[in-house]
């Protein structure tokens, strides 16, 4: 069954990625332009919910429960992306900061960080503890638009997009307008003079603990092949219509099951528990290694995790394909699982029944959402 995953992933790689393999000098880039959800926060719901999601301590102490900012022990994959493109590293300041003390100056030295934990892939999101819809991708891409008023898009720049975990855990399940949502993100980008692109595609969102504890992994995964499939073609077809622009396709399905296949190769105890006790809300405990684990708590990254992310983004800009493990530890990429805990559509589900995961998530923490 082992090698079946680790087949079926190298095979997986060759569909997603472009038939011509693209790469480019990672100095060459100006600014970093991210949009997306929790995996991919530096700062911005930490700020927005006055420091309290992620849960900054551990309940019933002063022990620091998440890495300031980020849904993570450490840093995560933008910091460590960041720090290795452009001539001296980029670090795009969270767009949350920016609205409270608008900058455009300071916004157009090295970026912006559009990301939120809870978002989804349309224009908004409903999330639990936040009093209104945060932009979803496509919203985010729209305060991008705004900005380009004051400044125009740079070409030079690079542009991420990571998202679709959000709407499946939430109860999603027309995959065609998740896909075409992120499409949609890219082309506006493009319209606006953004060249470089920077596309994750999904894990197997069942097997995540989140995921697992739902009681519906097969329908989860079954969703991510499908998002997967839909996702290249869509991007190959990005590629015909749009030559002009640059699109490096991140493998995260086929990256991690290839950890999942050996995780001590990659430096993991256990790629399978989450290293917290509780949530993103609420930290009962903390284990004592938490790069230990693949995941930090059951939907987000551990910082260990998050850099061999960042390592599979590298290669993927420079036109490398899946590394081995003892050449580069940089293959793991979870994909924008984000926050797991989403308030659950009106529309009825056809695979995740109404009400289930986030009635799981509360009843398995302890937390109410």
């Amino acid at each position: 069954m082992k090698k079946q995953l680790l087949a079926a992933g190298c095979i997986l790689f060759s569909v997603i990625s472009p038939l011509k393999a693209m790469a480019a000098d990672l100095s060459s880039f100006s600014q970093l332009f991210v949009f997306g959800d929790s995996l991919s926060d530096t700062g911005n719901t930490f700020t927005f919910t006055g420091g309290q999601i992620p849960a900054p301590t551990v309940s019933g102490s002063d022990r620091l429960a998440y890495f300031p900012g980020r849904f993570s022990n450490g840093s995560n994959w933008v910091d460590y992306f960041g720090s290795q493109i452009g001539k001296q590293g980029l670090t795009p300041i969270p767009l949350v900061p920016l609205l409270v003390n608008p900058n455009p100056r300071i916004a157009s030295q090295q970026g912006v960080n559009f990301a939120l934990g809870g978002a989804q892939t349309g224009k908004s999101s409903d999330f639990p503890g936040l009093q209104n819809n945060i932009p979803g991708v496509l919203g985010q891409v729209g305060l991008f638009s705004s900005f380009n008023q004051t400044f125009p898009a740079d070409p030079n720049a690079l542009y991420t997009i990571f998202g679709g975990g959000n709407d499946y855990f939430s109860g999603q399940t027309d995959v065609n307008q998740v896909v075409q949502n992120l499409s949609n993100s890219i082309s506006s980008l493009a319209q606006g003079n953004a060249k470089n692109f920077l596309v994750f595609n999904q894990p197997d969102l069942g097997e995540s603990p989140f995921g697992r504890a739902l009681g519906f992994p097969q329908q989860l995964n079954e969703l991510t092949k499908e998002h997967n499939k839909l996702l290249a073609l869509s991007l190959d077809n990005l590629r015909t219509i749009r030559p002009d622009i640059n699109i490096f396709s991140v493998d995260t399905n086929a990256l991690f099951k290839t950890v999942e296949f050996d995780p001590v190769k990659f430096g993991f105890k256990d790629a399978t528990n989450s290293c917290i006790t509780g949530n993103f809300q609420q930290v009962l405990s903390i284990c004592d290694n938490p790069d230990d684990f693949v995941f930090f708590d059951n939907v987000h990254l551990s910082s260990r995790a998050n850099r061999l992310l960042a390592d599979a983004a590298l290669a993927s800009v420079r036109g490398q394909s899946i590394p081995e493990p003892s050449a580069a530890l940089g293959i793991l990429a979870l994909g924008a699982l984000g926050l797991g805990v989403l308030k659950r559509k009106q529309k009825k589900s056809e695979l995740i029944p109404a009400g289930r995961a986030v009635a799981l998530q509360s009843s398995h923490t302890g937390v109410e959402s």
